[in-house]
């Protein structure tokens, strides 16, 4: 064999990213290289998006973002969002860990990761849809049975993550506004959810951006006649000092993974 065709047919096998070597006993009767298609598993397509399983988050930061539920894969996830937007219960809360080139999660009401609704935890509902960029799923704490309230955006795929959180949906419209989430663990101005609810986007999912509230300054303290801090009024008054809660673990998605 000349060295062109020994070049060209190993150039040729390079191509073929899909195909592998096996050494199978060929047409001649004995042990020859063939080519052998290797099996690439496939996530069938999604059913058309429908208002009463559309999840739509306008941000603080400006924008719609919609996705798709899936209840066909996670029926008790899905339920809970639903559930929880009808209730409004994520306007007004922040995306608190938001990893550049990996995840925004948020849902949690007290913008910490360690909260979540007065429902029960959810079972985990790990399925076969993947964490492709845009992926909805939702945060859990240590054990698969602890997702509650509180989710996360893929800004990037991961596959390495499939099979261990419980993926509820895709975005399938606004991704570039979950793109422009502030970012941090936790961002130094963290992106809110203006409003989030069940039902068709808006006709224009451009929405502008909502600047922060400014926060209250509390009222100076002042000095009394005998030259010590009083406290303000607005601060209240009392010695007693509130017991500590028990902090619970917190809800999170994934630790960001780097492929081996």
């Amino acid at each position: 064999m000349s060295l062109k065709l020994f070049v060209l047919g190993f150039v040729g096998l390079a191509s073929a990213p899909l195909l592998a070597q096996s050494t199978e006993t060929g047409p001649q009767g004995y042990a020859e290289p063939k080519l052998k298609t290797l099996v690439v598993r496939e996530v069938p397509p999604a059913p058309k998006p429908t208002p009463d399983n559309t999840f739509n988050i306008q941000l603080s930061s400006g924008g719609v973002v919609s996705i798709e539920l899936r209840p066909d894969k996670a029926p008790l996830s899905v339920e809970r969002i639903k559930t929880l937007a009808n209730r409004n219960f994520y306007d007004g809360t922040i995306f608190h860990r938001v990893i550049e080139g990996f995840m925004a999660q948020g849902g949690d009401p007290k913008g910490t990761g360690e909260g979540g609704s007065d429902l029960p935890d959810l079972k985990a509902e790990f399925n076969d849809l993947p964490h492709v960029r845009g992926t909805f799923a939702m945060a859990r704490a240590d054990k698969p049975d602890s997702a509650n309230s509180q989710f996360y955006i893929m800004l990037a795929p991961n596959l390495q993550l499939d099979h261990n959180y419980t993926v509820a949906g895709r975005v399938f419209s606004g991704m570039k506004y979950a793109d422009g989430i502030a970012k941090g663990e936790p961002p130094e101005h963290p992106t809110r959810i203006i409003h989030a609810w069940i039902g068709a986007p808006p006709a224009d999912i451009n929405t502008p951006a909502v600047p922060d509230a400014p926060t209250a300054v509390p009222a100076p303290a002042t000095l009394t006649a005998a030259g010590k801090l009083a406290v303000p009024a607005t601060l209240g008054s009392g010695n007693a000092t509130p017991a500590a809660e028990a902090t619970p673990p917190a809800a999170k998605a994934p630790a960001k993974k780097k492929p081996k």
